[in-house]
């Protein structure tokens, strides 16, 4: 979530298309998953997406380029300055990328996923969130990370106040705190227990004030200082999954799991807009162009959306007929339903290159694992002996590939039903067979 660019302009310029022309709908279209994070640049209007397809997606107009080096989906991003830009993922990695190269540099240490990212307002520190309970802190001009812990549950977001030295983190027991992370004598202050998860922050002009969205749909607004209530809008939806603020224009908008944004002026602290922004699933990513005149979101579908935040009321909800995998289950047979809801996000069935984040299942039966050109497997499927057939891939889902296939990317799910594994196996095998043109 973009919070502190103006500090971190660089002399260097890249390159870049104009920004989307204001006030028209816009898709963005190419990732091959549901999308994560958006960050928008400062001065550019670049738009920046991480996907579940393992990628990052610089978008120049409506075209993509493609930032590879997570090995698993990346969740967050932030841009650097004229020339850099960070991500987090799944893969518990914090990336740096040099814009015009692509070139990234790893930094490793963390022990789970990365949920959440902010930059400091002097440019000198990287502050990320992780599901492994632990802050990291990291100097941008190299060195080791700082990795700070109280928290006792997933810290889900992080913010940096107005003075670098001063932190805030969102976590899943229920806590907002603050850090002043130079100083080891001093601990972090509890700013307010709300009881149910917090997933996101963000801080208001000055410190003045801090938003934050929570798993039980709470979305309100505190003063830092002492925890006193400023706002409450709270609504009968949850969980809040997403903020937003344009403090130019006094916007603060709130996306949350039924799809909805809900746009917040911050200057008489009313809702001026509640738009149904996705048709089905979640609204994962938020973030405003640089004049604030545009809203751009992310969420089960591939692609990223972009409305004009003054005209949010004409539009109907996006995604309503995006993918196969929101189809009402009655227009499929079960062993299409089995795999749009258990393997579909991660696989494609065409031929390849695919963008999804899994190798393509064209041809799998009778097809060694781990041996899709130009696929990064991990290494336990890199020279498997398993061969892909009815028996392997009931054993796969019966099982599950934690247990199956130990180390793999493969996320953890079963089927646990042996009529619903043999109706998948029987529509994958028409489904993935190599036919002739």
């Amino acid at each position: 979530m973009r919070r502190h660019l103006t500090g971190l302009l660089c002399l260097g310029l890249v390159a870049v298309a104009p920004p989307l022309a204001a006030q028209e709908f816009t898709t963005l279209k190419g990732h091959g998953g549901p999308i994560m994070g958006i960050a928008v640049h400062d001065r550019t209007g670049q738009v920046a997406s991480a996907s579940f397809d393992n990628s990052v997606g610089l978008w120049q107009g409506r075209k993509p380029r493609w930032l590879e080096g997570h090995r698993a989906a990346v969740v967050s991003l932030e841009y650097l300055g004229e020339t850099r830009l960070v991500s987090g993922g799944d893969d518990f990695v914090v990336t740096i990328w040099d814009i015009e190269s692509g070139a990234y540099t790893r930094l490793e240490g963390h022990k789970g996923k990365i949920a959440a990212l902010d930059v400091s307002p002097d440019g000198q520190w990287i502050a990320s969130a992780s599901w492994d309970g632990a802050i990291g802190i990291w100097p941008l001009a190299g060195g080791a990370a700082t990795f700070l812990r109280g928290h006792d549950a997933a810290v889900t977001d992080v913010a940096f106040g107005r003075d670098s030295a001063l932190l805030y983190s969102a976590s899943s027991d229920g806590t907002v705190r603050e850090w002043h992370w130079q100083d080891p004598a001093m601990r972090p202050r509890v700013v307010i227990d709300q009881g149910f998860g917090v997933n996101r922050i963000v801080l208001g002009p000055d410190d003045t004030w801090l938003a934050y969205g929570a798993v039980d749909g709470a979305t309100r607004v505190i003063r830092p200082e002492t925890g006193e209530t400023l706002a409450d809008f709270t609504l009968d939806r949850r969980p809040i999954l997403s903020l937003a603020h344009h403090a130019g224009t006094g916007q603060l908008a709130a996306g949350d799991g039924h799809g909805y944004i809900m746009v917040i002026d911050t200057h008489g602290w009313q809702i001026a807009r509640d738009f149904r922004a996705m048709q089905r699933g979640p609204v994962w990513a938020l973030e405003f162009s640089p004049d604030g005149k545009m809203i751009y979101a992310g969420g089960l579908n591939d692609v990223v959306y972009g409305w004009p935040v003054a005209l949010l009321s004409e539009y109907d909800p996006a995604g309503a007929s995006e993918h196969s995998f929101l189809r009402a289950p009655r227009e499929m047979s079960n062993g299409e339903r089995q795999f749009m809801r258990k393997c579909s996000i991660c696989h494609a069935l065409t031929p390849p290159p695919s963008r999804k984040a899994g190798p393509t299942l064209y041809g799998v039966f009778g097809r060694p694992a781990g041996s899709v050109p130009g696929y990064a497997y991990s290494e336990i499927l890199t020279g498997s002996d398993i061969i892909w057939s009815d028996d392997t891939i009931d054993a796969l889902f019966d099982l599950g590939p934690d247990h199956y296939i130990p180390g793999s990317k493969m996320p953890m799910q079963r089927i646990t039903a042996a009529q619903d594994r043999a109706d998948m196996i029987d529509y994958l095998r028409d489904a993935t067979a190599k036919r002739e043109n």
